[in-house]
């Protein structure tokens, strides 16, 4: 690897990816590019924007002639492939978008690469290149009270966000089987960590409890994830691009079930003792609105991530106590971040999602 297209680089995880990139291969170069939607912030890599192997364009991965120019430009021998619409609220609401992203514009990111490494003018031989397609768990579906989602599990995906990546998921694997196009599949338990938009549950409790507001919780509470925290999911991908077999999918767990109401807790309770009590001397845990159940909402997932352990070595490192510590004192210490993502549209949207519940 020398020239590496991160797509989605100033979202969460792909902020995270390539800070964390940078820091630790000093060999590689980086081109991010970013279409800069709501969720995409390009204040989340301003201490690399002066980095030398570090480039910033942006652009719509659904731009097929502007992907041709970056992959020329750039040279461009390995691609991980963040970007997304990922918010499955947004895609009940809105569908069309997720449809657009995820399938037409990670098709286009497969045909460039396509044409440049399998048509002989790339500058590094076709075995060389990788192309990682960093997915999801919720194109398996919904689990019962026991199991784990398998590399082998049927897909089974429930809302429009998961069939958009279910679908992209497929045209990876297609164009591998088809073209011999040297792809990687990644499919990823619910991330947490620094950086996270607040529309997703962890910072948006945060950001709420913090203001004493009303802390929204879907249904009951009791449906389960797995949470990964984001610099062990940073590790994964590098691995598998460093040591994964083309061709292949590996799923990354953190091994860290909860369900909802169990990880809005342990955020009340590590606020509660950060800052103190609210003003009238109530626990946080005295904001919390069950507020009604969003359609098709998954009851659990849970990853089994056996293969990623046994054949390539990883496994992740941070378990959730610390880990969800660690993320609460950043988002502590970045309140400024916090008050510059969270107005105009992300009021309007909040509203429109929570207001009337």
């Amino acid at each position: 690897m020398k020239n590496l297209l991160v797509t989605g680089g100033c979202g969460f995880i792909g902020a995270n990816f390539v800070r964390h990139t940078l820091q630790h291969h000093p060999d590689l170069r980086i081109v991010n590019f970013d279409k800069l939607t709501y969720a995409g912030n390009p204040g989340n890599l301003t201490d690399v924007e002066k980095n030398p192997r570090y480039r910033f364009v942006k652009g719509d991965i659904c731009d097929a002639a502007l992907i041709g120019k970056i992959f020329a430009e750039e040279h461009i021998d390995t691609i991980v492939h963040f970007a997304a619409e990922s918010h499955v609220d947004r895609s009940i609401t809105g569908p069309a978008e997720f449809v657009q992203t995820n399938i037409v514009g990670t098709f286009n990111l497969l045909e460039a690469a396509r044409e440049t490494w399998l048509k002989g003018s790339a500058d590094t031989s076709k075995d060389a290149c990788r192309f990682l397609h960093v997915s999801t768990d919720e194109v398996y579906g919904s689990l019962g009270e026991t199991g784990a989602f398998k590399e082998t599990t049927p897909y089974d995906p429930r809302s429009p966000y998961s069939a958009s990546k279910a679908s992209s998921d497929h045209l990876v694997s297609a164009y591998f089987h088809t073209y011999g196009l040297s792809t990687l599949i990644t499919n990823c338990s619910n991330n947490y960590g620094p950086y996270q938009f607040p529309e997703k549950l962890i910072p948006l409790i945060i950001n709420n409890a913090l203001g004493g507001k009303p802390l929204p919780v879907y249904g009951d509470g009791k449906n389960v994830r797995d949470w990964l925290y984001v610099i062990d999911h940073c590790e994964a991908i590098l691995t598998v691009l460093q040591k994964g077999r083309t061709g292949e999918t590996y799923n990354i767990g953190g091994n860290s079930e909860k369900q909802n109401i169990e990880v809005v807790h342990t955020i009340c309770d590590i606020l509660d003792e950060k800052v103190g009590l609210l003003p009238d001397d109530k626990e946080r845990r005295s904001l919390i609105t069950y507020v009604k159940d969003r359609a098709g909402h998954d009851r659990r997932y849970a990853i089994d991530a056996t293969k990623i352990r046994t054949e390539l070595g990883w496994a992740p490192k941070e378990n959730f106590k610390d880990g969800m510590r660690k993320t609460v004192e950043w988002y502590l210490d970045n309140k400024d971040w916090i008050t510059s993502v969270t107005s105009g549209a992300y009021r309007e949207y909040y509203e429109k999602m929570y207001g009337n519940r």
